[in-house]
């Protein structure tokens, strides 16, 4: 359950950096790091480490918590997390198109070895960008983001903004693999609640 938890907790960190972006032109840097570290680890002893530690995912985890308590600030991250765990099923189907994914992933978790951190994730972020452009937004329901026109015109907020949807993605695929489904989620909340209050504690 606590490893089923994390990945939702992921999924809800992507999508709540997205509307952070759309909206303010700006996101949680460290939540977003670790987002992008996600999509890097294709194999890995626990869920904790694909996200770097329980830690990294703090805003995830608030976010699911009052998401699942009903606060409706959240409706686009919340709409975001629908879509992205519609868009998994079709991508489980999709053999090929999941062998393209990993591997130009793994390509770009080798870039920019010689860069700061924030240059390094920014380039990486950018190629991100495009693979998603050419692959998972091709799968419908397409999802659109909502925010202001000028932070939704700006390339890097962009490619950021593709780039946690594709770690979405990835989290969403987690939860299903953790065997997290559609009825866990409308009659499983008190668990996961339950759960995310005491990821909060550790």
């Amino acid at each position: 359950m606590k490893e089923r938890t994390l990945a939702l907790a992921g999924l809800f960190q992507a999508t709540e950096l997205v509307r952070q972006a759309a909206n303010h032109g700006t996101w949680s840097g460290y939540a977003a790091s670790s987002s992008l570290h996600s999509l890097f680890q294709l194999e890995s002893d626990s869920t904790a480490d694909i996200y770097g530690g329980i830690a990294k995912v703090r805003l995830g985890t608030e976010t699911m918590l009052a998401v699942l308590q009903g606060d409706e600030r959240y409706t686009d991250t919340l709409r975001y997390a629908v879509g992205l765990l519609q868009i998994e099923k079709k991508f489980r189907r999709a053999g090929t198109l999941q062998e393209e994914v990993g591997r130009r992933l793994q390509d770009i978790s080798g870039l920019g070895p010689e860069l700061e951190q924030h240059q390094r994730e920014d380039l990486q972020a950018h190629d991100i960008a495009a693979l998603y452009a050419e692959t998972i937004s091709q799968i419908s329901p397409r999802i659109v983001v909502n925010g202001k026109p000028q932070y939704l015109k700006n390339e890097r907020t962009v490619d950021w903004i593709r780039t946690l949807l594709l770690a979405g993605l990835r989290s969403a695929i987690l939860w299903n693999q953790m065997g997290g489904g559609r009825f866990e989620l409308m009659f499983g909340r008190k668990k996961i609640i339950s759960e995310a209050e005491s990821l909060l504690m550790s």
